[in-house]
């Protein structure tokens, strides 16, 4: 059986360090203040209601939020701090997640960026008085967004725009525009046409309905059916001619109206004005990787306190011991742990890149969050079914955190870009200049150790460099005339460098994270998280690796060895690893799972 109980005087300290390291320096200022707010009251699970209901909940909650900001506009300009509402926010209120990132990120930042033109009052957003929401995708262009279809004509005589949908095709899609939570302000995105010239997508301010929640005339909203995602009151909007003052575009530098209708730009390109005016994407992608951090820490402090103290048949007749003392069940925990402190050290990375980079940087991070939010919201879907499963039926009821959240992470994987066309975007822009492999190591492999992290980092830039040359092959190898079959045969090996990539930075950022741990136990700990969560890896593409000279026949034959002795080391640990994660700790004690007597109050008597 396993010795799950290490000695007591380094535990403490260890899970410190570890939270140090998971949250950084501004732990206290950045995430404290909503671990705190999520534990009160008003956001505990409220058992049986309607998906109506808990929408409508969302928004009173929303307003707690908005309550406990000292300056709305300063929390929004700030990428960190907007970030870690996300990851706080997911465990008790999926709905309040999404409505919080469409109000604050999308809408509310996207006033804030485009400063120009006519001064704008908006006290009203501020304050909450009106929710904003954010209209782009159309039910005809999803990803294809920049080719939307919405028309906002501007007439000089009276000063104002002529909003309207052309077809049912360009009808808004899935926003939450209805009149659940008061009313509702939006950011619509529009083709502006200006003398009978198509001069791009801009955003334009929208009400959608007023106090009593009658909608604004021309404006047509019907909701969607139920989705089996977060609870949130998803529609189809459409505009009927629908007349909006000059005040209404969102103008910056990449797009400026004067009254008398006059149109300047300091972007040639229509698309990249779109590109500029939808540019709070970018964050929202990071917000949604965010998200799903969240709720996958959470779902693994549920999944291991479950398998500690759930208790079954061990291998004598008689006994009992705890789920987590079978290897079978706990090897897919730790696995599941590895990969998300690896993520979540991703994810700072990110952040930390967005938000530093200026002029041509811009580029860059904008590609390098993308592609960790692919690669967060997909392991975060894999970490908590996996969660779900080890908690048996106990994982299905929604009050325990997991099953609803994991439903509620389908839509992570799908807002702010469809990971796999982000993904096909990232993959097109690396191979066509914006991606140099690493170099090959030059040390024989048979001169290496598996446990080492720097040859272990190596075999991941190996398996990213293999990657990079098959796709490049195929790019070059494809016949000429027919783009979309040329890249058809380029795609799928596209698609595997962009993983690999991520594969690698996640597994650097963990390695560095244990180079800075501030306490020894705390650094062991994680770089035996990042020997695992490499070797799974490694083993997975051993055979190239073996074929390319990068391993050794005997490395990939120890592989399973090297990976087993990992997990015996780590076992003993699991709850520290967790309970680093400085989950709500009257969140994690509200679940049912974690109280014995917690249904005699829901089940009715017999």
């Amino acid at each position: 059986m396993i010795n799950t109980s290490p000695p007591s005087d380094q535990v403490a300290p260890t899970v410190a360090a570890l939270t140090r390291a998971l949250f950084g320096e501004q732990r206290e200022s950045l995430h404290e203040p909503w671990r705190k707010l999520f534990g009160t009251e008003p956001f505990r699970f409220r058992e049986g209601l309607l998906p109506d209901e808990r929408a409508a909940l969302s928004y009173e909650r929303l307003r707690l939020i908005n309550d406990a900001l000292d300056s709305p506009e300063e929390f929004v300009a700030d990428v960190e701090r907007l970030t870690a509402l996300h990851e706080w926010v997911g465990p008790v209120d999926a709905g309040l997640g999404t409505v919080a990132s469409i109000h604050y990120n999308l809408f509310l930042g996207s006033l804030l960026d485009h400063p120009a033109g006519p001064d704008r009052e908006i006290g009203e957003f501020v304050d909450l008085r009106r929710t904003g929401t954010f209209l782009c995708t159309e039910a005809g262009h999803g990803n294809s967004a920049a080719q939307l279809e919405t028309t906002a004509t501007y007439e000089p005589a009276s000063r104002e725009f002529v909003l309207h949908t052309p077809h049912p095709g360009a009808r808004k899609f899935m926003p939450n525009t209805s009149p659940t939570g008061g009313p509702k302000t939006a950011a619509v995105a529009a083709r502006l046409m200006t003398d009978g010239q198509d001069r791009g997508v801009f955003l334009f301010l929208t009400p959608l309905g007023d106090e009593n929640g009658l909608p604004t005339p021309g404006v047509d909203i019907r909701r969607l059916p139920q989705t089996a995602t977060a609870p949130v009151d998803h529609c189809v909007t459409s505009f009927d001619q629908v007349r909006l003052p000059y005040e209404a575009l969102l103008q910056a530098e990449h797009g400026r109206l004067t009254p008398e209708g006059v149109f300047t730009s300091s972007i040639g390109s229509p698309r990249k004005r779109f590109l500029q005016s939808i540019g709070r994407v970018t964050a929202g992608k990071l917000c949604m990787s965010a998200y799903s951090l969240g709720v996958t820490r959470h779902a693994l402090a549920v999944a291991v306190r479950h398998a500690h103290t759930r208790r079954t048949s061990g291998v004598t007749a008689g006994g009992s011991v705890p789920l987590f003392a079978h290897r079978s069940h706990h090897t897919p925990l730790l696995d599941a742990i590895a990969t998300t402190y690896a993520a979540t050290f991703l994810h700072r990375a990110a952040v930390r890149r967005w938000a530093a980079a200026t002029g041509a940087e811009r580029e860059d991070a904008e590609r390098f969050a993308a592609v960790a939010k692919g690669w967060i919201t997909w392991r975060a879907r894999d970490v908590m079914t996996e969660c779900r499963e080890r908690c048996g039926a106990q994982g299905l009821f929604l009050a325990n955190g997991i099953a609803g959240q994991l439903a509620a992470n389908e839509g992570t994987i799908t807002a702010e870009g469809d990971n796999l066309v982000v993904w096909v975007k990232a993959a097109g822009e690396m191979l066509l200049g914006h991606f140099t492999p690493k170099e090959p190591q030059g040390t024989p492999p048979e001169a290496r150790e598996l446990g080492d992290p720097l040859f272990l980092q190596d075999l991941l830039a190996d398996i990213e460099r293999i990657w990079h040359r098959r796709a490049r092959t195929r790019l070059r190898g494809g016949a000429a005339g027919n783009p979309l079959n040329r890249w058809n045969a380029t795609v799928t090996p596209a698609l595997e460098l962009v993983d690999a990539h991520a594969h690698r930075q996640a597994a650097q950022a963990l390695q560095d994270a244990a180079d800075q741990a501030s306490h020894p136990e705390a650094q062991r700990q994680l770089r035996l998280l990042h020997r695992l969560f490499a070797l799974r890896r490694v083993a997975a593409h051993s055979g190239d690796l073996l074929a390319e000279g990068h391993l050794t026949h005997e490395q990939v034959r120890r592989l399973p060895d090297a990976a087993e002795c990992v997990i015996e080391e780590l076992a003993p640990h699991a709850t520290t690893l967790t309970d680093g994660f400085a989950a709500v700790d009257e969140v994690l004690l509200d679940h049912p799972i974690n109280r014995p007597d917690a249904f005699e109050g829901i089940l009715p008597p017999r």
